[in-house]
């Protein structure tokens, strides 16, 4: 009887255990991008077995992560800035259609690079060059694709003056080497992996600049474009391309757990998560705390918010 009584309380110890045990799940991106890597890296890093267990998984990117936010199917997400700024305030291409009012930021976290990868040799000098041309501008769902619409708009291109596929970044990869492709574009922290493959792959590849008064105009007109350059040698053998970028955040729900998310938010700024970070991906270096209060173009979590005052960053 007594053994019976020892199990049926350990069992009720595990059980309260397991309901003590938090889990967060952030949707990150295609495994050829920086999202899932840097994802993975954070979760790993931030997680409290036992407190708070953060998962990271693949997805089709940010307008995918925030529609995942809204329906309860991820506790969070990484968003380009653009994307939840729209989806927050009913803007952009969420104008007309159901928004995200309650979606919240927990941190800024890095600049992605808009990336347009060519043929070496192809010719293609300014984004106005791919008229006529074969050219990936990501899945629907990517913040990519929004990115390419705007940027050919910009240059005075429509979809239908190209010739569209609407794939990931390593699908277009594997085609830009097998010649069925000319040109992709993908918006991301550099070094991307699957872009850093290809330039030690095949003919090699060339960056496409997006600059010049297109792309001042478009910066006038949505601000949240940012100038850019990715260094020489970011991808072997490439030269430093000018260009634009748009901010990475994390973002979550306003349901979200608010002591959950101040202890998330507390782990990513600690000495050795920053280590981490900083080790494992080129744009681990640039998620500090300081950077995290930058471009937020959305309100912060409560959880995130109390952290930040803490520290000092907001008042």
């Amino acid at each position: 009887m007594k053994r019976l009584v020892a199990i049926a309380l350990g069992a009720l110890v595990f059980v309260g255990a397991a309901q003590a045990q938090q889990f967060f799940r952030i949707g990150t991106g295609g495994t050829a991008g920086t999202y899932y890597p840097v994802g993975g890296m954070i979760a790993n890093a931030v997680s409290q077995p036992g407190k708070i267990v953060v998962t990271a998984q693949s997805s089709n990117g940010s307008m995918a992560n925030v529609n995942g936010i809204a329906g309860g199917a991820l506790e969070s997400g990484f968003s380009q800035a653009d994307v939840a700024t729209w989806a927050q305030k009913g803007t952009g291409v969420f104008e007309g259609k159901p928004n995200v009012p309650g979606l919240r930021l927990i941190a800024n976290l890095y600049p992605e690079s808009v990336h347009i990868v060519v043929r070496k040799g192809l010719g293609v000098k300014t984004p106005a060059d791919l008229k006529g041309k074969r050219v990936a501008l990501d899945e629907p769902g990517s913040g990519t694709l929004i990115n390419a619409r705007m940027i050919l708009a910009a240059y005075g291109l429509k979809e239908s003056d190209i010739k569209p596929d609407y794939i990931k970044p390593n699908q277009a990869g594997d085609k830009l080497k097998d010649g069925s492709l000319d040109a992709f574009f993908f918006t991301g922290g550099a070094p991307a992996g699957a872009i850093a493959e290809l330039a030690t792959a095949g003919g090699g590849i060339e960056l496409v600049p997006i600059d010049g008064p297109q792309a001042d105009a478009l910066r006038k007109s949505s601000p949240f474009f940012a100038p850019d350059v990715i260094p020489a040698d970011t991808y072997k053998g490439v030269a430093a391309v000018k260009t634009l970028a748009v901010g990475a955040q994390w973002v979550t729900s306003d349901k979200a757990d608010a002591a959950t998310v101040y202890e998330i938010t507390k782990a990513l700024f600690s000495d050795s998560t920053q280590k981490i970070l900083a080790a494992g991906h080129a744009k681990g270096k640039l998620i500090t705390k300081e950077n995290a209060v930058k471009g937020a173009g959305i309100p912060f979590h409560p959880g995130a918010e109390k952290y930040y005052r803490e520290v000092g960053l907001l008042k």
